[in-house]
């Protein structure tokens, strides 16, 4: 797929996705392809090429309500693989992600001797902010709700003393193949002990189902630091890629989300849908 052709296919998942979270995902094809300024049977290709499902199953999965209660009942047991162990690999779809922590003595340096090149990119969640290092892509944020310079002083301030070199172009391949879901892409870790702990467990929890911040401590063998996973869950870097997104509040209740709670609730119904996909709906 050409470069101007796949964020022309973002800005369209993008749309839609505001569009069907605005109508509470009741539109026709018909409505929502008029929306786009497109034909019903072109958006529905478009839509379909990227996320799998059709818009009809993507708005039923969007309604919060069914959202929750899916998710709620499908909340998986992380002790399980955690025992097994990364090996080194997460999964994201069709994706296949390669990380590497960055050594607690490097982190208490705070980025210093570090050269992050960073840029801006079209997602089917709004812009993106993707941030990476030579070992890797290092960060990932979302601006739709929170605004580009928020977005932008958040990812910078966690590593303070690095040096910030716009370069969108050594970053490109790799951001294409984290929204594309194909191929493979580095991660580059940047955290503290804990927090890199947490985020690998994120890494274990499958597309389509969530877990709970409890879970989590437990995976990490440390049920009593709810409240400090949920930190950690909270400074993930690595938007969408590490899965911060599937993570609720015991009970099933959707919670906060660092980039907003429209996005998260977007990446939630998309997984949902798209982990039970009827065949006919991708064809």
């Amino acid at each position: 797929m050409q470069r101007d052709e796949q964020a022309y296919h973002y800005g369209v998942i993008r749309r839609a996705i505001e569009v069907i979270d605005a109508d509470g995902g009741d539109l026709s094809l018909e409505e929502l392809a008029a929306r786009m300024g497109m034909s019903a049977a072109h958006f529905q290709r478009v839509f379909s090429s990227w996320a799998g499902v059709s818009p009809k199953r993507y708005q039923q999965y969007l309604r919060l309500g069914h959202a929750k209660a899916l998710l709620h009942e499908d909340l998986p047991l992380l002790e399980t693989a955690h025992a097994v162990g990364l090996s080194g690999s997460g999964r994201l779809h069709d994706l296949f992600v390669r990380w590497e922590a960055m050594s607690p003595g490097d982190y208490a340096r705070r980025g210093a001797g570090l050269t992050v090149r960073w840029g801006w990119f079209d997602s089917p969640f709004g812009q993106a902010l993707a941030m990476g290092t030579e070992k890797g892509l290092c960060g990932l944020a979302f601006a739709a709700e929170v605004g580009p310079e928020a977005a932008w002083e958040d990812m910078r301030a966690r590593w303070p003393k690095a040096e910030f070199v716009e370069d969108p172009d050594a970053l490109r391949p790799r951001v294409e193949a984290a929204f594309a879901q194909k191929g493979e892409t580095a991660l580059h870790l940047i955290g503290a002990p804990l927090q890199i702990k947490v985020w690998e467990a994120l890494l274990q929890i499958p597309e389509g189902q969530a877990t709970t911040y409890g879970d989590i401590a437990q995976a990490i063998d440390n049920p009593r630091a709810v409240r400090a996973v949920g930190t950690a869950v909270g400074k993930n870097p690595l938007s969408w890629l590490i899965p911060c997104h599937r993570v609720l509040r015991k009970g099933g209740g959707m919670g906060g989300y660092h980039w907003g709670v429209p996005v998260k609730r977007a990446m939630l119904a998309l997984e949902a849908a798209r982990t039970e996909a009827e065949p006919e709906a991708v064809a």
